[in-house]
């Protein structure tokens, strides 16, 4: 998984909005990912910058004349206003804040159209030394500008035909027959780099999908869709593996499951544990998290609590994921819940001080007859007891 978690904005002007387009169905967060590419990184952005501005001031030197000269004085323009908005967006994004993503692909696109111009201008001059140069500088741009931008296929074609086609549009005005075979050659090197554009686009995504796929597997048990364990370290997890103050872990064990699955079979004992999964779910607060991490043992993170309210929260979790289960074909049961809790700072403030905790007041809540909530002892006190709640 990467590691930069900066976040550019998506674009809002209509013209922009069409040009990162990447196709139906790409959900936001790959979205977010693919105008990042779009963004690419500075010392490839420094490549393309200091290879257009040579190639013209090169032209400009060979041949001064005022056309060339302005043509120069936009190109350093332009790039020096692509590389400030470049770099506010970095900056914007590490920060959490909007980000000029319609200015920048804006500005892209100026940028081709002012290289495909160079070559335009340089083609009618008649200067072959130069044209060569032009030429060869737009042909190397348009590599990279479909390599850094087949993120957003239409955006790469619209840049490709603004830097190259121009070459096609001076072939008549060039004074040489052989150029008109760039009416050829053009046209068919920009549709063939349009197509490869738009299957990169396609792998590109399709690879994110794959990514963002297997990462939510890792994190989530199959059968309920909450975390498992794995998910449940990282939920937890915070600076450094250490949990904040106010935070309640509640492991929970489901009384009589086995005897559903042994008596319904395991298709009826998935279907209890889905539904108690759902039960459980519409339980929780905005930032609490809850996971299963064994066959009938589930836990839930609950933040901003404390002992008190962690105990009304046992409660009502022993209520209501205790009510009848409507298993299907006429099959109805009913299960207990025992649950205990550790909170922080009492029981530690690491995943696996606050789960041995937990552990060690369940099996206490068991002990004393299934159906109760037992918070655990605080690390501070010298006996090991811990106080037992009447069942729900």
């Amino acid at each position: 998984m990467r590691s930069d978690t900066s976040v550019f904005s998506l674009p809002r002007w209509p013209a922009t909005r069409w040009l990162a387009y990447p196709g139906p169905d790409v959900p936001v967060d790959i979205r977010h990912d693919l105008i990042r590419s779009l963004h690419g990184t500075l010392p490839i952005f420094a490549g393309g910058v200091v290879n257009s501005i040579m190639v013209a001031a090169i032209i400009a030197y060979r041949l001064p004349h005022t056309l060339f000269l302005t043509w120069l004085g936009v190109e350093v323009a332009l790039c020096l206003v692509r590389l400030a908005v470049l770099l506010a967006s970095f900056r914007r994004a590490a920060e959490g804040r909007e980000t000029p993503t319609d200015l920048y692909l804006a500005l892209g696109c100026l940028w081709a159209a002012s290289v495909g111009f160079g070559a335009f201008i340089t083609l009618l001059s008649g200067d072959w030394v130069a044209s060569t140069i032009a030429c060869m500088s737009a042909a190397a741009m348009v590599g990279g500008i479909c390599f850094r931008n087949f993120g957003a296929p239409r955006l790469s074609a619209v840049m490709t035909i603004l830097a190259l086609g121009p070459t096609c549009l001076a072939a008549p005005f060039s004074g040489e027959p052989v150029m008109f075979v760039t009416f050829i050659q053009i046209p068919f090197y920009l549709i063939s780099m349009r197509m490869a554009g738009y299957k990169l686009n396609a792998l590109l995504v399709a690879t994110m999908r794959a990514e963002r796929e297997h990462a939510h597997q890792a994190r989530h048990d199959v059968l309920t869709g909450l975390s498992n364990r794995f998910g449940l370290m990282r939920a937890i997890d915070n600076s450094g593996g250490r949990s904040e103050d106010g935070l309640a872990l509640l492991y929970l064990d489901l009384d009589g499951f086995k005897s559903v699955n042994d008596t319904h079979g395991h298709a009826k004992g998935d279907r209890l544990l889905t539904i108690a999964a759902e039960r459980l779910k519409r339980l929780l607060r905005s930032g609490d998290v809850a996971a299963r991490i064994g066959g009938d043992e589930f836990v839930v993170i609950a933040r901003d609590v404390e002992a008190p309210k962690a105990s009304l929260l046992g409660e009502r979790l022993i209520r209501e994921i205790g009510a009848p289960y409507d298993l299907g074909d006429g099959v109805s049961v009913r299960i207990g819940v025992s649950v205990g809790v550790a909170l922080v700072p009492e029981n530690g403030d690491s995943v696996p001080m606050l789960l041995d905790a937990a552990d060690a007041a369940l099996y206490q809540a068991k002990m004393a007859g299934k159906g109760r909530c037992v918070i655990a002892a605080s690390r501070r006190e010298s006996a090991p007891a811990a106080g037992v709640l009447s069942p729900a």
